[in-house]
């Protein structure tokens, strides 16, 4: 059994049982416990009565933390968010002292292969992280973070609840959405690890990590709907920053002047393929919960320039059927 753990809102709801989907194709048996962020997500995933996910409310997190309390009242949103990033694995250890090895997941990921390797190069270790692995012209974006939050592990044992003790104390000191004296958010302070704590692995598969911002540093290869890197077959892709926009339109962030265009046929691959996992997984979901719809961007707070600017460019991409 492998016990991971993701946190969102209803903004995300359909991401994160996009994800819960993936691993259910790739990772069983499992436990995903889910921290809700507010109460329309634990009533939907509680009305669901999905047999691998367990939604825990913000609530009933909020108080085995009552210091979470004033950091919340100087933060904003997505930072209070960060604010919790350490808390609720450390959370999940208290409460289930069954885990041996706890898995945080961005709900942005989706699993295209079993998670399985990452596991064995955990092998003996407590912590294990995940660099950017961002390309020469992308380096100045490690002052955001040499490693990325997106995937992490602990091991329930002493130096595996350290680190978490750490992370927390700085999350809680300071956790805002800027850089400051060597600080960014929840992310930054994972730099910090490998010289503070024994036992931290950092992640070498290939696979495992692809990301907008990394990508252009492998040769990638697709026949018969298998995607490698390098040779290695992909595990999961970090979906960061995707802005859906409407039923078939989106912009998937790399076709811009920051991370550079994927060529074909990886970019329809990826990202057509994964608003139409988004799709499917709504028509999935409103089985249960019949109002249950897409989130999409609103055009006004992306910015009518810039979405005017990609859409004469031929910057934005389509994926058939997205509703």
């Amino acid at each position: 059994m492998r016990y991971y753990c993701t946190y969102f809102d209803r903004r995300y709801l359909i991401r994160g049982l996009a994800l819960y989907r993936s691993l259910t194709r790739h990772a069983e048996p499992f436990t995903l416990w889910v921290l809700c962020f507010d109460d329309e997500t634990f009533e939907s995933l509680t009305k669901m009565a999905l047999p691998e996910v367990h939604p825990v409310r913000l609530s009933d997190f909020e108080s085995h933390y009552p210091e979470l309390k004033a950091a919340k009242s100087d933060r904003t949103i997505v930072e209070y968010y960060f604010t919790c990033s350490p808390f609720w694995p450390l959370y999940l250890l208290d409460q289930h002292p069954e885990i041996d090895i706890v898995t945080y997941l961005d709900s942005d990921l989706l699993f295209y292969g079993s998670p399985e390797p990452i596991f064995e190069e955990l092998g003996d270790n407590s912590v294990l992280i995940i660099e950017h692995r961002f390309p020469k012209h992308l380096l100045y974006m490690e002052a955001n973070g040499h490693f990325n939050v997106g995937l992490l592990m602990f091991r329930n044992n002493a130096i595996g609840r350290e680190c978490l003790q750490w992370w927390r104390e700085r999350c809680l000191e300071w956790c805002f959405d800027r850089c400051e004296d060597d600080r960014y958010a929840d992310q930054k302070y994972l730099d910090k690890w490998p010289e503070l704590f024994q036992g931290v692995r950092v992640l070498q598969h290939k696979g495992a990590g692809l990301a907008p911002w990394n990508w252009m540093n492998y040769r990638l290869t697709l026949e018969n709907g298998q995607m490698t890197i390098d040779g290695e077959p992909l595990i999961f892709f970090h979906f960061h920053g995707l802005k859906i926009f409407s039923s078939f339109l989106f912009d998937p962030v790399f076709a811009g002047k920051i991370y550079g265009e994927m060529t074909s046929p990886f970019a329809p691959f990826l990202y057509s393929g994964y608003v139409n996992e988004l799709r499917d997984t709504a028509v999935w979901a409103r089985q249960t919960l019949p109002n249950l719809a897409i989130e999409y961007t609103p055009i006004a707070k992306y910015g009518w320039r810039i979405f005017l600017s990609k859409i004469r460019r031929g910057k934005l991409m389509t994926a058939s059927g997205v509703r």
